[in-house]
């Protein structure tokens, strides 16, 4: 084609960019794969933390109060340049980026499985740091509908690809570790906000001025940060060999039946009743969790309203002004608590599911949550903060363990062949909890509340709708069995697929201990590149989450 296409082809051969290319040569490090992964996901995990432009954006025109038009519908919020937009007309684009998520990983994992992890990464960061830049144009010119195609449509393109890029592969270079490595890329997805919301803030409050709330600056600027860092782990990818084992590992005899050793065609798995069984799961363990995640703030304010003041008699009506904002403050920090068992549930939950089985880790999902929600009435009854917030730090890392467990128990049902392509048709499971989620509890509180029940009671029932939410899961986890035979692909089938990836010499590779190609030099300096960014977002959520038991 053009000479551009040419500087990615080789001229004719594999190019850059190719699954070719990227097969790992003797010696290759495998711990360098989870950092390049890790480099991804907490860039797009800033989608969780886009909330932190909405306020600003609110007053983009009138910049110190919002510029306000009556009669403004969502149709004309799209097209106005004389009036601020809305909250609710900026939230839309968070809904974007969730829908498009599940859509694009559905329909693209195939494609992702053929052309491999680095040019879907490349791509994935094209979209994401490029719809960034778009909606920054947006805020420009004060075109939301600019914004919704730039953040919502191409950026959430971007994190469908960007999520499941290093699925498929991290579970090949981890066989012996398959849910502690889907885990550590996961959790970057949770730790994204953290690293991104705190940046974003110090980055607006740089470029404000008179004329400018900062956000299309802001914009420009974390879309660069994140080219470079995503770019850097497409880079970074490295597919293993067909037929590689990690050095000194053999598979156990005792090998679990609900491991298979064989693999499932992508146009196959969505016929089998283990497929919808396991979407059933992700979807009821999400629409639980993500229901909480969107009322942990309120919640906390209307159960206990002024005992988080040291005034336990003051109900949550009767507070004044400057004591609602104090309360805000407070349970600011409670919503930093949950994000940070989120993102420790992702590779603690992983981690622990190789150890007692995907099946067994989902049980402890689903039964623990269980009497957990049923319980929180009971909590909020006595007035023990400490035990309420620890109960729901619970349940959150549960909702982190849920998403990073899930690829693992893929690749145990179906192989690890088309896993990365079957995790990208799953997570259509993602986008229906995100919207029954949040409208069961949405709607049923408010139905509390217009019946007259006191505010610091409204979450009860609630908590009884997701515990029988999680008791649906459970009995879906319980019908899931290993597949049949004829689900399975031939053995010729599977070495024809892997025919391109084989190798003379695999060689050793990635053995976990130093001077055997474990953690090196290298490995250490890539994991401090992704290491310390954690460490920094951690440290300004700690600072914050201080001041709830403060």
């Amino acid at each position: 084609m053009s000479t551009a296409t040419d500087t990615f082809t080789g001229g004719g051969g594999a190019g850059l960019l190719d699954r070719e290319r990227i097969i790992a040569k003797p010696g290759f490090n495998r711990w360098l794969v989870p950092p390049a992964a890790l480099a991804i996901h907490l860039c797009i995990g800033m989608a969780y933390g886009f909330s932190v432009f909405w306020l600003p954006l609110t007053k983009s025109i009138g910049i110190t109060a919002s510029t306000t038009c009556a009669d403004m519908t969502l149709i004309s919020a799209l097209f106005t340049t004389s009036c601020d937009w809305r909250v609710s007309d900026l939230g839309w684009i968070y809904t974007l980026f969730f829908v498009l998520l599940g859509s694009s990983a559905a329909i693209w994992g195939g494609w992702l499985e053929k052309a491999g992890p680095r040019k879907a990464g490349f791509v994935s960061a094209i979209c994401w740091c490029g719809g960034i830049a778009v909606a920054a144009v947006g805020v420009m010119t004060h075109q939301l509908w600019l914004m919704w195609l730039g953040a919502g449509v191409i950026g959430g393109i971007g994190l469908g690809l960007g999520y499941i890029s290093p699925v498929s592969t991290l579970i090949k270079w981890f066989p012996d570790r398959r849910g502690m490595a889907t885990g550590m890329a996961i959790m970057g997805f949770g730790g994204g906000a953290m690293i991104g919301a705190p940046l974003a803030d110090m980055l607006m409050n740089t470029f404000k001025s008179a004329t400018s709330v900062g956000v299309w600056q802001t914009f420009f600027v974390m879309a660069a940060i994140y080219f470079v860092f995503m770019m850097g782990g497409a880079f970074g990818y490295r597919i293993p060999p067909a037929g590689w084992k990690p050095e000194g590992w053999t598979p156990p005899a005792d090998k679990s039946v609900m491991i298979t050793t064989r693999h499932v065609h992508l146009r196959d798995a969505h016929k089998t009743k283990q497929f919808w069984l396991i979407w059933a799961v992700l979807c009821l363990n999400v629409s639980a969790g993500i229901g909480v995640i969107g009322m942990a703030s309120p919640m906390l304010q209307e159960i206990f309203a002024g005992s988080l003041l040291g005034l336990p008699d003051v109900k949550f009506s009767d507070l004044s002004p400057e004591q609602l904002t104090a309360i805000a403050a407070i349970a600011a920090g409670f919503t930093g608590l949950l994000s940070l068992f989120n993102i420790g549930g992702r590779f603690f939950w992983a981690s622990l599911s190789d150890k007692i089985g995907r099946k067994n880790t989902y049980f402890t999902f689903f039964a623990l949550g269980i009497v957990l929600y049923a319980l929180a009435p009971w909590a909020a009854g006595l007035g023990s903060k400490i035990l309420f917030v620890g109960m729901f730090c619970i349940i959150l890392s549960m909702y982190g363990g849920g998403f990073a467990t899930i690829p693992a128990y893929l690749a145990d049902i179906f192989g690890t062949q088309f896993v990365g392509a079957i995790h990208g048709r799953l997570l259509t499971a993602w986008a229906t909890a995100g919207i029954i989620g949040p409208v069961v509890v949405n709607y049923i509180r408010e139905a509390q509340i217009a019946a007259g029940i006191p505010r610091a009671q409204v979450y009860d029932f609630t908590m009884y709708i997701l515990a029988g939410m999680l008791a649906l899961g459970f009995i879906a986890n319980l019908f899931i069995r290993p597949l049949a035979d004829k689900w399975f692909m031939s053995d010729a089938e599977v070495a024809s697929l892997q025919a391109k990836t084989k190798a003379a010499s695999a060689g050793p590779t990635g053995s976990f201990g130093i001077g055997t190609g474990g953690f090196d030099g290298k490995a250490a300096i890539a994991w401090a590149i992704v290491g310390l960014p954690i460490l920094w977002g951690v440290w300004i959520t700690l600072r914050k989450t201080f001041v709830l038991f403060g």
